[in-house]
């Protein structure tokens, strides 16, 4: 076929699948798997799937899993096969390639090498779900998925909270509660938010509500399917330092540092590391101020 009719051109070509619903498919993305002389994905089973269903045939064509765990042993041999020439395509296990997906490095030294790389766009959870949340949508940022450990998740939350606009996270089901509760906390318990999963499918559902809110309704609950977490943009800007003090200081005479911090990042709806650091100097410094006043004495 024809490249500019559509199908497979030589070099790489990224093809976006569907994240749920398998029409929701590009006809070039159909020309491009029925066309190209390699195709590789990160789920092999679920290509093939797809294209069964719309009638694609494989023929002898090579099928070629790459992922995460094979990545450094496959990239050669699909290099090589760019460097002969041939049509390559690359598709994600559901959705747009590198977007949360192992197709990063194989992109970059396809590029590196001088093959062409174009992209036949798609679906993409993240977009699919901004657009079904009702949150502004003029500025947004992608931050994956959080990591595992909950130390450096709370870090990750903490440098997001402060970010003026909506916020898109993955999730996976069984840490939704969990990642629930740590965004109320550190991000603010007012904070509006949006529980989009199984997007595209049959039991598409769209929870919306304040972070404190949502962290209830899955505190004991493991829902099934995908999950995209969206956190609307903070209000902080329009929280006044002197507000935040006072309602701080206050907070010291009956609570820890830890506790102090969360209470009042999630009145607020503030950034909760400035705070606790705020909370430890002041702590800091009236430990010194003891100090010096005992040392004083005669």
């Amino acid at each position: 076929m024809n490249p500019k009719n559509g199908g497979a051109a030589p070099g790489l070509t990224l093809v976006s699948t569907p994240i749920g619903n398998a029409r929701d498919i590009t006809l070039r993305a159909l020309d491009v798997l029925g066309t190209a002389d390699v195709l590789a994905a990160e789920d092999t089973r679920a290509l093939r799937r797809l294209m069964e269903i719309h009638g694609i045939s494989l023929g002898d064509r090579p099928c070629l899993a790459y992922h995460d765990h094979n990545g450094a042993k496959m990239r050669p041999r699909l290099l090589a096969e760019l460097a002969a020439g041939k049509s390559v395509a690359y598709c994600s296990e559901a959705g747009t390639p590198l977007v949360s997906d192992p197709g990063f490095d194989l992109v970059r030294a396809a590029q590196e090498a001088g093959h062409p790389v174009t992209a036949a766009p798609g679906a993409s959870a993240a977009v699919a779900a901004l657009t079904l949340s009702g949150l502004a949508s003029d500025r947004f940022l992608f931050a994956g998925f959080l990591p595992n450990q909950k130390g450096a998740r709370d870090r990750a939350l903490d440098e997001l909270a402060a970010v003026p606009a909506t916020l898109v996270l993955y999730e996976s089901p069984r840490r939704i509660g969990a990642t629930l509760a740590a965004a109320a906390t550190r991000l603010g318990a007012a904070r509006r938010a949006v529980v989009a999963r199984e997007l595209t499918k049959r039991f598409e559902e769209v929870r919306r509500g304040t972070l404190a809110d949502l962290a209830e309704t899955y505190a004991d609950v493991s829902p099934k399917g995908e999950v995209v977490l969206l956190v609307a943009r903070g209000d902080s800007g329009n929280v006044r330092e002197e507000d935040v003090d006072r309602e701080l200081a206050a907070a010291l005479e009956t609570m820890s540092v830890r506790d102090a911090a969360d209470h009042v990042s999630s009145t607020f709806g503030v950034s909760r590391r400035p705070v606790y650091q705020k909370a430890m100097k002041w702590k800091r410094d009236a430990t010194d101020g003891e100090s010096d006043a005992q040392g004083d004495d005669p």
